[in-house]
Order: structure tokens, then sequence, then C-alpha cells
């Protein structure tokens, strides 16, 4: 009892310095016997037979992480009800910090190293409750005698928002403590905010421009993989009624056909999500609804002076060319100015002879342009071209046969197109 009675005489001097030193500077905090910040005290039950109050201080490395950092947090204990083995001892003294508020669980700490500021301070912190405390109640020995544990853990922040931490349990060498009846109460609180995100969502269409019901293809990258895309119109910060889905590949892009449909409609956007924000959308890529022109007054028609080609004869064995003329074209173009021009093409459908070749050499009256000799195949060529008016087109044939080809009547279509 004497080692406690000596504990406490001690303690209570040293407060007593520490209260005359603040006072000398001028520090009314502690001269009014202030708490430091993030320090509380609770009862606690200590096994295996130790009831009292137990101080304690809860600090963090940051007060105002982010969501993704790790925070390392400080458990002192400036006072327990415990005996209080010098630091070192087996097993190492632990405990825990409990989290609430916006993220819940609890934080293992364990003894890192003797604290000569805690016990410091948790000695001038008793001896200033002594003295200002009540005549005749005196504390026990143990509970007057700072314990100098420093107790330190980190968690990662997962939530926004304010997050709470109060100390739990202990262990030390000899003793387990915990709280008696209600739980600790908060010592620290902390506010968590979520870390910025640079959104990179971004579209391409293929044309910016269109007449309604267009087709127009949109490229999209930067969206989460896998994620299910809406490509949708856009007037202004609205959206129209122009919609298509889409899925991202494995790295976040995707493409797909929109059709605009929707007057309304300025540009094309795409989001991840039940509805566009600027977090998970892209920005609108322009896009204009342009109304068809309208049709150009009169007509083009043509009419054909016979629709059937005889070609000339050629001798066996030696091979050679047949010669022929398409029957003469008359295009009529009555549409009037700003009508544009108008296009003759011709395509051979069908084999006419195996092996054989067919080309021409067109000609035009009337003011309309002669397209150029030379083969004519399935792919099809330019017979003429014109704009208003009454023109004529011509084209001379020929044929040219492989030597040796059997002799026989051949047929094949030659189809001309006026556009």
């Amino acid at each position: 009892m004497r080692r406690g009675a000596r504990g406490r005489s001690w303690a209570a001097a040293a407060g007593i310095a520490v209260l005359a030193a603040a006072a000398a500077a001028g520090t009314p905090a502690a001269a009014d016997g202030a708490a430091p910040a993030g320090r509380v005290e609770f009862p606690a039950h200590c096994l295996p037979s130790a009831e009292g109050t137990t101080a304690a201080r809860v600090e963090a490395d940051d007060p105002a992480p982010a969501v993704g950092d790790t925070v390392t947090v400080t458990y002192r204990l400036d006072r327990t009800p415990a005996e209080t083995p010098p630091q070192g001892g087996t097993p190492a003294a632990t405990g825990r910090i409990l989290l609430g508020g916006a993220q819940g669980g609890e934080v293992p700490v364990a003894v890192v190293a003797a604290d000569p500021r805690g016990a410091a301070e948790g000695a001038a912190g008793e001896a200033a409750h002594r003295v200002a405390g009540p005549a005749g109640a005196p504390r026990g020995a143990a509970e007057a005698e700072p314990s100098g544990v420093v107790m330190s853990g980190s968690f990662t922040v997962t939530e926004p928002g304010e997050i709470t931490l109060a100390p739990g349990g202990y262990a030390l060498p000899g003793a387990a403590c915990a709280p008696a009846g209600a739980p600790a109460p908060v010592a620290l609180r902390i506010l968590a905010v979520r870390r910025p995100v640079m959104n990179l969502r971004g579209v391409a269409l293929a044309a910016s421009y269109g007449e309604p019901g267009a087709r127009v293809r949109v490229s999209g990258a930067g969206f989460t993989p896998g994620a299910a895309v809406t490509v949708a119109g856009r007037a202004g910060a609205a959206g129209t009624a122009d919609r298509v889905a889409a899925t991202a590949d494995a790295f976040g892009a995707f493409a797909a056909e929109l059709g605009v449909e929707d007057r309304r409609t300025t540009g094309v956007v795409a989001y991840e999500g039940p509805s566009w924000t600027a977090a998970r959308g892209s920005g609108p890529a322009a896009y204009a609804v342009v109304e068809p022109a309208a049709p150009a007054a009169g007509s083009l028609t043509m009419t054909q002076a016979g629709a059937a080609v005889t070609l000339g004869a050629v001798g066996y064995g030696g091979g050679g060319a047949a010669a022929g003329r398409i029957g003469t074209v008359t295009v009529t173009d009555t549409r009037g100015p700003g009508a544009g021009r108008w296009t003759l093409r011709g395509r051979l459908d069908g084999v006419l002879v195996p092996g054989a070749s067919l080309s021409w050499a067109p000609s035009c009256g009337g003011g309309c342009e002669a397209g150029a000799p030379g083969a004519v195949g399935p792919e099809g060529a330019v017979l003429a071209s014109g704009a208003g008016g009454t023109s004529t087109v011509d084209a001379a044939l020929t044929l040219r046969v492989p030597a040796y080809t059997p002799p026989g009547a051949y047929r094949a279509a030659l189809t001309l197109t006026l556009s």
C-alpha cells in the first residue's frame, strides 16, 4: 500500500506543478482541468478483479481522409483501474477502437512503445482532477497512476461521411478490461470524403447531320467494362425520344447505331445507369436533323428505240470480235433548275459467252456527256450523264470471243438504269 501512496503523492505533485506552470503561462484551459482533445472517461470492469474509471484518448493521423485512404489511429490509456506493468511486458497490450456513423466495424490496436508524453499528460490531468475534485473523495491508488500505454492500428475508409471513433475494450499483461454497462462515449469524429474520379467517357458520330429517320453510327470509349450503356438523343439539357441500348466491351468501348427520328435532337450522349449524370455520362456529340429537300418539279424519263441487241457472227476456231449497237436511248429531263444531274448506267448480267468480254464506246447528243469507253460487266459502267432538256444516247458494242468457242446462240442481259 505504501507503493500506491507514493504513486498518488507523485501524481498530485506533478499535477500541482503542471497547474502552476500553466497558470504562469496564461493557459486557462489547463488551469480549468480541461481534458486533452479526443479524451473520454468511462467506467470499466477489469478481470480478474478491478473496477474503476478508464481515461483514454483516441487520435487519428488524418481528420479528413478520402474514401480508399488508410487512416492510422492511436489509443492512449491515460488511466486504468488495472495494474499496468512497465511497457514491454508479456503479452503486449492490445485493444480495439469502435467505428460508427458512416462506417462501422472495429480497428484492432496493439502497443507500439512507452509514451512519456502520454504518461505526463495523464498524470497532470489526474492531478488536476484530484485538486479540483470534492474534498474527501480520493481515487484508488491504481486509478491515480498514469499508464502511459499507447496502442496503434489502422483501417481503410470505405464510405464517405462522418465516422465516429470510440475506445473499446483493451487487454494488459495480467488484465482484460471492457466498458462497464454502456459503450464508451465517442472520442473523435472524422469526416471522410469521396475521392474525385475523372470521367473519361466520350462518344463520336460517323455523321454530324441527317434527315429524320436517318441512322447514325455511334462509337464510345472510357466506359466501365461490361456495363450496360444507353445511347440517347439530346436537346440542350433535356433528352429526346431517340435512344438505343449497347454494352461496353472489356476495354470500355462500344459501337451502336442510333435511329434519329426526333426533330428536336441536337446532340447524342451515352451513359451508364438509369439516367444521364455528369459522373457517369459522356458529353454530347453535336448532331443536326435536316429536313429533306423538296422534290423538284417536272420529271426525268427515258425511252429506248428497241430493247434487243443482236451481235454479228464469229467464225469457229479463230475467235474474234462480234460488233453491234444498243437501241438509241432518249432521256427527257423537265425537273427544272436545281434538280441536279442525271446519270445513265449499264450493267451486264449473266454469261454471254464463256471467256468472252463485252465493251462499249458511248456517244451523246443534245448536251449530255458520254461515258468513258471500256468494258461492261456485272459491276456496271456509266453510259452518259447530263442535266435538263432532251438528250440522245447511243453506244457501239464489241464482244470478243475466244478461239474454239462452241457454236450456238448465247444470251445475256444488258440493263440500263437512269437516276
